[in-house]
């Protein structure tokens, strides 16, 4: 299968690319091994310098990268030029931060001296999903480059030309030669690239049986891995709250890139004082929303990324009505790889949209009576990547802190990834933590060092 960028609004095919060869990834492998060993050993300023010039050629490119963006993913062009301007703040952010992250830690002990002395692994393969093509490659590299080791990127197999258009910024950034390489390569080939002995770890963003398959592999050949997977985060509205505002941001979190992320809303949890205003709104406000080609201004929700897509999402709509749900908004018909809003009220335990991740616009609706329902209906999911909760009272704001069972929790705002703040999840939603200071450690070996002076 090569990697082939087809426009999701029109369906029509753009360019492909070849794989690489057996032979053509031993020397990127090969690569990689010997820009580490000098990479490694560059002192902080001159690793920042790079990554300095990329965030400016980001600037300079920002234009032309958010409308490759929009044609090859399908997202509204505001919101890529938003993935742009997000990834430079990180660019930036690792820059200047990664060596107060990374400094010797002293530790008293009965040691005359004993620390904690942060070193680079090798290289680390990132696997990068196709929705946020820009931003979650620089997630990656910026601080895995930062901390002293060299990437190896596998690209989703759709997104190959936004992929290409990163590597030459990158390449005009001046990266030694090795430092970060792009692979073209098939699911066949992931487990000889892991294998290898300088790669030391992998990091994933992806779904659920990507991780486990992953992290099979990196177990098996005893690599450490990142999962970051998905997500069926909770949307939880209280009497308290100004529903008003729950409703405008509910469709900002679960419209956001078309409805394809990982931390956007999905299970909207509405206390039974406020399920009637919350519901009518929603529908009200979904009727304002403009969506088609993505490319044009005024459109704020484009087409999904693929058709397969967006047809898996209408198959579990549909088995969510044929098991009682009511369809409030929307309808289970696609327009090529268009696919309008769709709210469903009345969902159960015995539904797709209450067991599984639907990655697509569709608002799932749950009542709830009580605050303790409303948790336990939260935490009974398989993920548990962050929630949302929407309330005034705030003895109830951190009884929802304490109880629920996330990588995240935003109070009166919706749930988003900041470079400032760890990044992850529990339970199927994966283990690892990108982004922060956390995040950058996540690739390094703390050597504990104990000096006695005799």
């Amino acid at each position: 299968m090569n990697y082939t960028s087809i426009n999701p609004f029109n369906n029509t095919q753009i360019e492909s690319f070849e794989l690489l060869s057996t032979e053509e990834i031993a020397s990127c492998l090969g690569k990689a091994q010997s820009a580490y060993k000098t990479w490694k050993y560059l002192d902080y300023n001159s690793r920042a310098s790079h990554l300095l010039r990329l965030a400016n050629l980001l600037v300079n490119q920002k234009q032309t990268l958010a409308q490759l963006i929009t044609e090859e993913m399908g997202k509204p062009l505001a919101e890529s030029m938003a993935e742009i301007e997000k990834s430079v703040i990180a660019c930036e952010y690792y820059a200047y931060q990664a060596e107060d992250m990374l400094k010797q830690e002293d530790v008293y002990t009965d040691a005359s001296l004993s620390y904690i002395k942060y070193e680079p692994l090798g290289a680390i393969l990132g696997i990068m999903p196709w929705n946020y093509p820009i931003w979650q490659v620089i997630r990656f590299i910026a601080p895995t480059l930062m901390a002293g080791n060299v990437c190896l990127l596998k690209p989703a197999p759709n997104m190959p030309r936004c992929t290409l258009y990163l590597a030459d910024l990158i390449q005009n950034a001046e990266f030694p030669v090795g430092v970060f390489q792009t692979l073209f390569i098939n699911i066949g080939h992931i487990e000889s690239v892991i294998a290898h002995s300088i790669v030391r770890a992998v990091s994933l963003t992806g779904s659920t049986i990507a991780g486990q398959s992953v992290a099979s592999l990196a177990g098996k050949y005893l690599k450490k891995c990142v999962l970051e997977l998905g997500g069926s985060d909770p949307f939880i509205v209280l009497p308290s709250a100004n529903v008003e505002l729950a409703v405008e941001n509910a469709i900002k979190s679960r419209l956001i890139n078309n409805g394809q992320s990982c931390i956007a809303a999905k299970r909207f949890i509405v206390h039974d004082k406020v399920l009637d205003t919350f519901t009518q709104r929603l529908v009200e406000n979904l009727n304002l929303v403009n969506y088609g080609d993505p490319k044009d201004e005024n459109v704020s929700c484009g087409p999904m990324a693929r058709l397969d897509l967006a047809q898996m999402v209408i198959k579990q709509a549909d088995e969510c009505i044929k098991r009682g749900a009511k369809l409030l908004f929307g309808s289970l018909e696609l327009k090529g790889n268009l696919l309008k809003p769709i709210v469903l009220s009345e969902i159960t335990n015995k539904m797709p949209a209450y067991n599984e991740e639907i990655f697509g616009p569709v608002f799932s609706i749950i009542a709830v009576s009580t605050v303790e329902q409303a948790i336990e209906v939260a935490n009974d999911s398989q993920y548990g990547l962050s929630a949302s909760v929407w309330t005034n009272d705030h003895t109830i704001a951190n009884i929802f802190i304490d109880q629920l069972e996330v990588g995240a929790v935003f109070i009166n705002g919706i749930s988003r990834s900041d470079v400032r703040l760890p990044f992850g999840g529990v339970k199927n939603s994966g283990f690892g933590r990108e982004l922060s200071a956390l995040g950058i450690k996540e690739f390094t070996n703390a050597k504990t060092v104990w000096i006695k002076n005799n």
